[in-house]
Parts: structure tokens; C-alpha cells; sequence
């Protein structure tokens, strides 16, 4: 795939769709693109948060440890970007990713994506609304969670 073809799927991500397109042009430039098979770890809960990665194509299983193992607890689809909450908040990664059919991927290292966001608002007000919307249904499936419990 050629630089201009990564620049053409990140311009459909809704989180880049706005970006300037030299910024796109860099971050595709500096970024490393990997493929992941069926079941695959991306990365694992506790891991440092090192970088981010952009779903190319396919989707990936969220897991958290749990007292009975590893659960479930959300699905991430293409066209999607995970792993930028640890480079955020320079911490560790607070769950396992794990590829749910084959699929590729753009490995973002921690300066790049930093970088992008300071350099393009539009990219920042997008990652924002994109975090505020995952706490948002977060915080419904816990008081759904703690409803169930008090009945």
C-alpha cells in the first residue's frame, strides 16, 4: 500500500477526517504498518503505553482481567483507533487488545500522535468528543451494572 492509499483510509477515520493533510501525510510517513492474524494480542493490560494504533480494516475484542479470567467487555471496529488512552496519560494500557478476525493496522508511536494533536485542533476536538462519548457509555453500562446488582 502506498503512502498516498494510507493517506486516503486515514482521511475516512472520523477522528482524522478533518485534519490537515500534511499532517496526515506525516503521521502515515511515520507510522509503521502491521498485520495481525485471528486472535492475536496487540498489546496487554499493563503494558506500557508506548503508542497507539489505527484499525486499517477488521476489529478487535477489548478484554479486561477479571476475577475468572479475561472478560469481554467491548468490541472495536475498523477505521478506529486504540490505545490512545495509555499515550495520553503516559500510564500503562488498562486493558488487552486482541484481534477478532485478521487484520492491519498502523503502529502510531507515542511523539507522532502527541505531535498531531498539538499541531491540528480539529484532530484534538475529535479525539475529544471520541473519548467523551466512550465515557459516556461507560458510565451507562456501570450504572446498569450496579442497578442489576441492587435489585
Amino acid at each position: 500500500m502506498s503512502l498516498n492509499d494510507e493517506v486516503c483510509i486515514l482521511r475516512q477515520v472520523p477522528l482524522l477526517a478533518g485534519a490537515d493533510i500534511l499532517g496526515l501525510k506525516r503521521l502515515a510517513f511515520a507510522s509503521k504498518r502491521l498485520h495481525f492474524e485471528a486472535g492475536e494480542v496487540i498489546f496487554h493490560q499493563g503494558d506500557p503505553g508506548d503508542c497507539a494504533y489505527l484499525l486499517l480494516n477488521g476489529y478487535v475484542d477489548v478484554l479486561v482481567d477479571g476475577p475468572a479470567g479475561p472478560v469481554r467487555v467491548a468490541e472495536i471496529p475498523e477505521r478506529s483507533i486504540i490505545g490512545e488512552i495509555a499515550v495520553l496519560c503516559e500510564g500503562t494500557r488498562t486493558a488487552t487488545v486482541r484481534a477478532a478476525v485478521g487484520l492491519d493496522a498502523l503502529r502510531i508511536a507515542r511523539d507522532d500522535l502527541l505531535r498531531l494533536l498539538q499541531q491540528d485542533s480539529a484532530v484534538t476536538l475529535s479525539m475529544l468528543r471520541m473519548m467523551a462519548e466512550r465515557l459516556s457509555a461507560t458510565t451507562d453500562d456501570l450504572i446498569a451494572a450496579r442497578a442489576g446488582l441492587a435489585r
